[in-house]
């Protein structure tokens, strides 16, 4: 039976180029992680390739080596390592040790003079090796037992791969090595010989260097371009040669302190490792690691992370007896964590299939009340419980938790005995999102990974996946019972870690209670409310867009000549570039010319046809599929309306988000867009009224920066594009035209998103020396606007996050990045947040206080859409002149700036006609 191979894996190869190739990645605290966990994902897919092989990870040492001495220059081209990677190496040796593999850095040498001196070892002892390493030189060790892989690209090299990759034997790469040199590393070579001209030597000679400076007067007469100049070139060079063969060998005989049988991984240290795991961030793996430990009876101990109770005591309340019990229990508690399961994710068609409570860290119990699988136990009966829970859950002074509990306040709000949850004060979602919301993702099993260091029961663990996964009612309560009482305890628990957390920084906390908790019971009756839209001219429209789309087929193939796949970027591609011969603006990642959007845009800007009928039929092709034929398939059967889902925890600057379906992106510039706003319209005896802010995020901005220009403007209700036009172009008021004024708006809302003068100028159509000239005349009339972003910039540098008017903060991990282009990205960032979640923060306060009046009053009047800056109401026909009075003043009154804040009302049978 053959050994197992010896694996030899040159680490410091991996690292830079797991840096180069992959996209970059940090932590919410800005450490990079990217080349870290690139390398460890390339060694744990070779150890799953080579279970049984001994292996070890070999890294350069710091400081020189013997070549640095035969050599002053060696390496002396290759810039130093760039900081975001230096930061990685020690995390990724620490990572590499925990996970049991050995690791050497031998000083004095290089990692290929370690794995040179191990791989012969190994084969003079008849063991085969393998390399894993990308780099070239290596090609020159690889004999009968030696061979090269390289992980990254999949590709192995025996000696015939050598041969057919570089065109000579491995007995050979030295001498190739040595004639071409090397700029990396800065081996000279012989100045002049290439790879071509240095294969064609030594393959027209028959040998190495030995041999070609044995047979120069042979090299005149070879098939090489300027074969008769090379030998006095050869010769000149003679010495540079022979140090580029010695820099450029392999030292295959370094003193090793270790024996190749010592080179068995060791079992990982699962404690170090779950630390590194979590302070880089690599969630997955972590969890896998706690589930493995899990698994073993063991838990994992983590720095920051309270440790669980060791006894979980989860119960199924499957008797009258029990369930009193723990109602008495409820109703003393000072906070109930609850959640609901369910049979759907959608809470407008979900069923209750059972509810959980805890009162306590690591007590919890499961009430099943509609499973129906073969051999149920008997279940208590689901109104009964309900009802008997309706006056704890109704109780506004009955403080509750949950985990996204906007989703169980509406299924709850839609069973069979309705229950209107009142008092929940608080939220891990959304406590989880305030606390920093770019930090991780707000679901419960990331929370529980990062805050409690426990990896929860997953859904897929019990109802398996896929088409035959299972519904929550068909799930055997020996599961279901402790999956259910684990969502309430581990609810629970992260509450009273994220609210500590909170009250630590008291603007947080009161973004939670203020803005956040109230604006759940609002959003939650917006969903309910629905909207009614008409289905039959949404099907209309898509007839009409389908002949539009078709027709723009037509043109296109005209204008190809020839059919073609409209969708796919290959076909596309090679009609653009290969047969009409477009220029070539942008490649993807592969090399391929790119044909995406923003390519062909400008393209089409160049005034190519082809571009411009792509971008339409693109367009009308989104919006059939996304809205006039998908839209009637989302209305509910029981309601007739549809129900959007609103997200808090989705965007990091505080604004609301929506999916099934997601109503923010319906397009209003354009007449298809419009249309289906037309398509949502009012029941018979009501109206729509759709109120929106207007600029409002300029508004925030003349606030925030306090310039006379601007606050003078927006307080005279002047048109501040047309003001800003007459101060950039120097003109009066009346005379700036409409160009000079789409202009003006253009480096309005350009700067408020840190628009360059590139930018600008491709926005407007001018050069760009003349776009950076109207920036700098604009910061000379707005000199608050200048000073206010340079004001941003150094807060967000100093503290490493900026705040809303109202204290929430939005953490910039990589303001300090030594990558330019991310720092500036995150200094863009700084200056747009506060704005854009300024206005989330207003637009939440106007809703919580509109939902109020709304209650109070009694009115027929419900809001049912909110997008962007906009309300949708649909309120009864006699009453639309007192909602409209009240509305617009609720709305303005929903921050005090310094210019006021103006509220545009309109009224119509449909979404369109009101906006």
């Amino acid at each position: 039976m053959s050994q197992a191979p010896l694996v030899l894996v040159d680490g410091s190869s991996y690292l830079y180029r797991a840096f180069h190739a992959l996209p970059p990645l940090t932590t919410s605290a800005g450490l990079p992680t990217g080349a870290v966990k690139g390398v460890l994902n390339m060694l744990k897919s070779l150890r799953r390739q080579f279970p049984d092989s001994p292996f070890a990870v070999v890294f350069d040492a710091k400081g020189g080596t013997f070549r640095d001495e035969m050599f002053a220059e060696y390496k002396a081209n290759r810039p130093s390592m760039p900081d975001e990677l230096r930061v990685q190496v020690e995390p990724l040796h620490a990572s590499v040790r925990a996970l049991g593999l050995p690791l050497l850095c031998v000083e004095g040498v290089e990692a290929d003079d370690v794995i040179g001196t191990l791989a012969r070892q190994s084969a003079a002892g008849g063991r085969p090796v393998v390399i894993s390493t990308g780099d070239k030189d290596m090609a020159q060790l690889v004999d009968g037992h030696i061979t090269l892989v390289n992980t990254m690209t999949g590709s192995t090299l025996d000696v015939d791969g050598v041969k057919e990759k570089f065109g000579v034997g491995p007995e050979l790469i030295i001498d190739y090595l040595a004639l071409m040199g090397d700029k990396v590393d800065n081996i000279p070579g012989v100045p002049g010989v290439g790879e071509k001209t240095a294969l064609g030597l030594l393959t027209g000679v028959g040998g190495g260097l030995d041999v070609l400076y044995a047979s120069l007067d042979k090299v005149p007469e070879l098939p090489i371009r300027g074969a008769k100049g090379l030998p006095a070139k050869l010769l000149e060079h003679k010495d540079m040669a022979f140090l580029s063969y010695k820099l450029a060998t392999i030292k295959c005989d370094v003193e090793l302190d270790v024996e190749i049988d010592a080179l068995h991984p060791g079992e990982p240290d699962r404690e170090t490792l779950a630390e590194l795991y979590r302070i880089l961030e690599f969630k997955s793996w972590l969890d896998e690691l706690q589930r493995q430990a899990k698994s073993e009876g063991d838990s994992l101990v983590l720095e920051d992370v309270p440790a669980a109770k060791a006894e979980q005591r989860y119960e199924v309340v499957l008797d009258q007896a029990r369930f009193d019990a723990w109602l008495k229990k409820l109703e003393a508690a000072p906070l109930i964590a609850f959640d609901t399961e369910t049979t759907s994710l959608d809470a407008q068609q979900a069923q209750v299939v059972g509810v959980s409570f805890a009162v306590e860290a690591g007590e919890a119990a499961y009430v099943p009340l509609a499973h129906s699988y073969m051999g149920v136990p008997a279940q208590l009966d689901r109104d009964a419980v309900l009802k008997a829970l309706k006056p704890l859950l109704e109780d506004p002074a009955k403080a509750k938790v949950g985990q996204h509990a906007k989703y169980d306040m509406n299924v709850l709000a839609n069973a069979s005995t309705p229950i209107a949850v009142r008092g929940v004060a608080f939220d891990t979602m959304l406590e989880s999102y305030v606390l920093d919301s770019t930090a991780t993702r707000h679901d419960m099993d990331s929370l529980a990974l990062k805050y409690l260091g426990h990896s929860t029961i997953r859904f897929e663990d019990i109802a398996g996946k896929g088409a035959k996964q299972l519904t929550f009612d068909q799930i055997a309560l020996e599961q279901a019972g402790p999956y259910a009482a684990e969502d309430a305890d581990v609810t629970l628990r992260l509450h009273q870690v994220l609210w500590q957390k909170l009250e630590a920084v008291p603007s947080l906390a009161k973004v939670l209670t203020e803005i956040e908790m109230p604006l759940v019971p609002v959003l939650a009756r917006i969903e309910r409310n629905g909207a009614l839209v008409d289905g039959k001219l949404l099907g209309q429209q898509s007839l009409e867009l389908g002949e539009k789309l078709v027709a723009l087929e037509r043109q296109a193939f005209d204008l190809a000549g020839q059919e073609f796949n409209l969708g796919s970027p290959k076909q596309l591609g090679a009609i653009l570039y290969e047969k009409l011969g477009l220029p070539v603006l942008a490649k993807t990642a592969t090399g391929q010319p790119s044909t995406a959007e923003n390519v062909l845009a400008d393209l089409a800007e160049q005034d190519f046809e082809l571009p411009k009928v792509i971008m339409q039929y693109r367009s009308l092709s989104k919006l059939k599929s996304t809205y006039t034929d998908r839209l009637p398939e989302q209305i509910n059967p029981r309601t007739g309306r549809i129900h959007t889902s609103y997200h808090q925890a989705v965007a990091a600057t505080g604004r609301l988000s929506s999916s099934d379906p997601n109503l923010q992106n319906i397009p209003i510039r354009t007449a298809e867009g419009r249309r289906i706003r037309q398509a949502f319209v009012a029941p018979e005896g009501y109206k729509l009224l759709a109120a929106d802010y207007s600029q409002i995020e300029l508004r925030i901005m003349a606030h925030l920066a306090k310039d006379e220009g601007l606050l003078d403007a927006f307080r005279h209700g002047r048109d501040v594009h047309r003001a800003t036009a007459a101060e950039v172009f120097g003109v009066a008021l009346d005379e700036v035209t409409s160009d000079q004024r789409r202009s003006a708006k253009a480096i309005n809302f350009g700067l408020i998103y840190g628009m360059s003068a590139f930018g600008l100028a491709k926005q407007i159509g001018v050069e760009r020396k003349e776009a950076q000239a109207y920036i700098d005349r604009y910061f000379a009339r707005y000199p608050g606007v200048l000073a206010y972003m340079e004001r941003t910039r150094e807060q967000a540098a100093a503290q490493g996050f900026v705040e809303t008017l109202f204290g929430r903060r939005l953490y910039l991990p990589e303001i300090h990045s030594k990558n330019q282009a991310m720092r500036k990205g995150a200094e863009r960032t700084a200056i747009n947040a506060p704005m854009q979640g300024t206005a989330a923060d207003i637009m939440k306060r106007a809703m919580v206080a509109v939902d109020d009046w709304l209650q109070d009053s009694g009115l027929d009047a419900r809001v049912i859409l909110q997008v962007h800056d906009e309300l949708v109401l649909e309120v009864r026909e006699d009453l639309v002149e007192r909602v409209r009075d009240t509305l617009r003043p609720l709305m303005s009154g929903a921050a005090e700036l310094d210019v006021p804040l103006v509220v545009e009302a309109g009224v119509g049978n449909n979404w369109d006609e009101a906006h």
